[in-house]
This record gives structure tokens, C-alpha cells and sequence, in this order.
């Protein structure tokens, strides 16, 4: 529909621009086609539209896989506006993620082809069919066994066991939760995130989250090296991530299992802020693998970490998250941090 050839081997200026004009659109659409139309669409639950600053917050936030929320899912944006706006940026950024990973490598391995590293529209859409759908078309299923919610209800009211009521939010939660943790976002249906029994409602759940996370990461270095034509080169680079971020698990665990303080003794560890489905150690790996992965993530209030639990977390922000990293934007940032000479890097 586009008239755009498949086959063309894009400049890199081109690459660019491309991406950047389809990373326009998608706020553009978010933001005014969801955000501040909400209460005209189907499945809005009655929820009103968001206030023009919060609308481009989230468009501007979801586009660039930042996925940071100021709002409180479940009382705030009804379900077409989940799963048709921000569902489907989650799977976007992520392919535009991989775009980025796969031109990166290109531009090493081609460092003499003019500077041509691609066709950023191919590599889209290859990334999102060929890998993000139909591996989370399987996550998926196996999430909703484990007792994630996927429905259309509205919130209804149930007599809890003190004889009060509440309000229950139902939605179509697990095919965000998927791609949510698949695609290294973060942005959670519900407010308490991953913390959340709708989204996290198992040990096993919460394991397998936690590999979704890493899943693409850490594969990642392992295409780079067969791009570039060096596939020890990938294996150097995974095996570096492993690393730091076993250093960063065990840390974590430590610093949790041993909180200081009367209470935590008496629970047997740093329980504040943590769900007992999951206990210290499944939080702290959680904890490490979100902020390693830069998906934000959470089956556990992170302030809410010992201090030097808390510290480890920070340090993983703040060294980039290369450890694995986020879907591309991992492997981007440990390659330019690692080499000032790009070119000489491919040797």
C-alpha cells in the first residue's frame, strides 16, 4: 500500500528517517486517537479521556519502549485503548528495537557498502511477525493456564469475606502481559504491575516471565555474531552479560534474604513490599533481571529493597542496563561503549 520495495538496501540516512517517521505516527495515533478519544471508543468503560500532558506522556513513553506510567491502569484506560493502543506499541517498539540491533550490525559488517545497512520496513515487520508474535502466541497460552486473565468483562462487585465490597477489573490482561515482558517494556495492565495476581498469579508464572525478559537479549548477541560473520564474538558478548547479571542475582538474593531490622528478622527476611507468592529470592531475581533487561517491569516494590539491594538495582540503571539489555538497544549500547572505532570492531 506504501509502494515500499522490500528488497532496497536503504542509506542509513534513510534508515533513519524512516524510523523516526514511523516513531512519529505512532505517538501521533496513541495520543490523540486513544488517549484523548477515549470516551468516544467501544470498551472504554466509561473511563474519560486523559488530560492532554498525561495522553502525550504515555504516547511519547509507550513509542520509545520506556513504557513509564503515571496513571493507574485499571482506573484509567479502558481496554481498546490496552490492547489496540498500547498492546500494539509494545509489540512496535520492540521491533523498531530490533531494527535498530540488526542495522547496527549491518553497518559493522558492511562498514564498505556506502553506508547502506538495510531496509528498516523489512526489518520491522520481520521482527514482528517472524518473532515477537508467534513466540508470544505461545508465552501466551501458557500464561493464561497459569491463571492470567484474558477477558472482555467490565469491573463487577463481589462481597468479600468481612462483608464489604469490591471492585474486580477483568480485561484482556494476558496479551499485554506477554508482550509486556517479551518485548522489554514494563508497562503493566494494572497498577501493582507484575506484583499483581492477575498478571503474575504463580511461582511458575513469575518464572517464566523472568525468561521472557531475557529471552531476546540474550539472543540477540548470538545473531550479531553470525551477521558480522564472528559467532565467538556473540558468544563473548553473551557470556559477558551472563555474568554481570549473575553478579547482580546474587547480590540482590543477599542483600534481600539478609534485611536488617527487627522485622525482617522475624519474617525471615525483607518481606516489606514483596508478594508471598514469590518471597525474597524470586523477587530479587525478578528485580535484577527487569533492571538488567531495562523493562521496568515489577513483581516487587523496588523501593521497598534494602539499601543495598536497592543500590544494585540503581547500578544496573544507571550503567545503561546492558546486562543483557533491552530488545536491541542491549547490544547497541554495550558495542559503543566497548569500541571507539567502529570499524576496526568487526575484526
Amino acid at each position: 500500500m506504501l509502494r515500499l520495495d522490500p528488497d532496497a538496501d536503504q542509506h542509513w540516512r534513510s534508515y533513519v528517517l524512516s524510523l523516526l517517521g514511523f516513531s512519529l505516527i505512532g505517538i501521533v495515533v496513541l495520543f490523540g486517537g486513544f488517549g484523548r478519544l477515549q470516551s468516544h471508543l467501544p470498551l472504554s468503560l466509561g473511563m474519560a479521556a486523559l488530560p492532554s500532558d498525561g495522553a502525550w506522556n504515555t504516547a511519547v513513553s509507550f513509542v520509545t519502549n520506556t513504557n513509564w506510567q503515571w496513571y493507574s491502569g485499571e482506573a484509567a484506560v479502558g481496554h481498546l485503548y490496552q490492547m489496540a493502543g498500547l498492546a500494539v506499541q509494545n509489540f512496535l517498539s520492540a521491533a523498531v528495537g530490533l531494527s535498530v540491533a540488526a542495522a547496527f550490525a549491518r553497518s559493522l559488517a558492511r562498514s564498505e557498502n556506502g553506508g547502506r545497512i538495510g531496509n528498516f520496513w523489512t526489518d520491522l515487520i520481520r521482527g514482528t511477525l517472524r518473532v515477537l508474535l508467534p513466540i508470544a502466541f505461545v508465552g501466551a497460552l501458557l500464561l493464561v493456564a497459569e491463571g492470567v486473565v484474558q477477558n472482555f468483562d467490565t469491573p463487577h462487585m463481589i462481597t468479600t469475606l468481612a462483608g464489604g465490597g469490591q471492585s474486580v477489573p477483568g480485561g484482556p490482561v494476558v496479551s499485554q502481559e506477554v508482550i509486556k515482558e517479551l518485548g522489554t517494556n514494563g508497562g503493566g495492565f494494572y497498577n501493582a504491575n507484575s506484583a499483581h495476581p492477575f498478571e503474575n498469579p504463580t511461582a511458575l508464572s513469575n518464572l517464566f516471565e523472568i525468561y521472557l525478559m531475557l529471552l531476546i537479549p540474550f539472543a540477540i548477541p548470538l545473531a550479531f555474531g553470525r551477521i558480522v560473520g564472528a559467532r565467538r564474538n556473540g558468544y563473548v558478548i553473551a557470556a559477558v552479560m551472563s555474568l554481570l547479571l549473575a553478579v547482580s542475582v546474587t547480590l540482590l538474593t543477599v542483600a534481600e534474604r539478609a534485611g536488617p531490622g527487627a522485622a525482617s528478622a522475624a519474617a525471615d527476611g525483607a518481606m516489606e513490599g514483596k508478594e508471598v507468592r514469590f518471597g525474597e529470592a524470586a523477587s530479587a531475581l525478578f528485580a535484577a533481571a527487569t533492571t538488567g533487561t531495562s523493562t521496568g517491569a515489577v513483581d516487587a516494590m523496588h523501593d521497598s529493597l534494602t539499601a543495598p539491594g536497592g543500590g544494585v538495582a540503581l547500578l544496573n540503571m544507571m550503567s545503561g542496563e546492558i546486562a543483557p539489555g533491552g530488545v536491541g538497544s542491549g547490544l547497541t549500547m554495550r558495542l559503543r561503549s566497548g569500541c571507539a572505532d567502529p570499524p576496526r570492531c568487526r575484526h
